[in-house]
């Protein structure tokens, strides 16, 4: 009987492999979109594994160090949010409410972490930088994820928000706010989406909004899609007036 063959120069090679288990064919460029598809799915699986229904959404730097009074500031909001919006009770329709953050340190970390403390979820929105971006040690485990694409992240932050609450911050953070702000004033955000921007005085020195306004770039109502707090309180309390749980 004639020996067969050798074919495993065949077996060896990258064309051979199965896709699912060929992580250079799934790097590659024409996998992007498979790729974006399974950032959205994963993140997507957890999310309701854990049935979470709502989250309010907590942006600000990430250079704010443990102590300083945003820090503090956002650990209380965190804590009392997580206490009186529901994120505690876990109805058949789900957890509402949920604190979810972009899952690194500074302001994320405090909002986290003030909800972890009194023993809600909580959720880490993380991204892939060059500088390699750490979770902090206070998302819940299953709820900390982390995405290469920041359009998908942003996507989830948006897709079960209740509201959102921003901090002092950076690019990063305007990024964010601008995001949400102009999904809801062209209304692919169809909802109401209460707006917070916390410490007053530094939200109306860095944004004077009224110069846009007198040069026709945006319109009246615009300037009613957020408000103000300075107090973790008193975001409670406009959020609470708004629906979102009981004070």
């Amino acid at each position: 009987m004639t020996d067969r063959p050798d074919n495993s120069a065949q077996k060896a090679s990258a064309a051979y492999r199965q896709p699912a288990l060929d992580p250079e064919f799934l790097l590659g460029d024409s996998m992007r979109g498979v790729r974006f598809l399974m950032e959205y799915a994963k993140a997507e699986e957890h999310l309701r594994r854990h049935t979470i229904a709502s989250t309010i959404v907590v942006f600000g730097s990430a250079r704010v160090k443990p102590g300083s009074p945003w820090y503090e500031a956002a650990r209380a909001f965190g804590a009392l949010a997580s206490q009186r919006g529901g994120a505690l009770i876990d109805r058949p329709e789900g957890r509402e409410h949920v604190i979810a953050t972009g899952g690194g340190p500074g302001i994320m970390e405090a909002a986290n972490r003030g909800a972890a403390e009194v023993g809600a979820p909580t959720i880490g929105f993380n991204i892939t930088l060059p500088h390699e971006q750490e979770p902090n040690a206070f998302s819940t485990p299953d709820l900390t994820f982390r995405f290469h694409y920041f359009a998908m992240r942003k996507m989830h932050l948006a897709m079960r928000a209740a509201a959102l609450v921003v901090f002092p911050g950076g690019f990063g953070t305007l990024d964010e706010l601008f995001e949400l702000l102009t999904l809801r004033q062209t209304g692919k955000i169809d909802h109401d989406l209460p707006v917070i921007l916390f410490d007053r005085g530094f939200w109306t020195k860095l944004l004077d909004l009224q110069v846009m306004l007198d040069a026709g770039m945006i319109a009246e109502r615009d300037l009613k899609l957020f408000t103000y707090a300075d107090t973790a309180a008193e975001a409670w309390e406009l959020l609470a007036a708004r629906g979102l749980g009981r004070a």
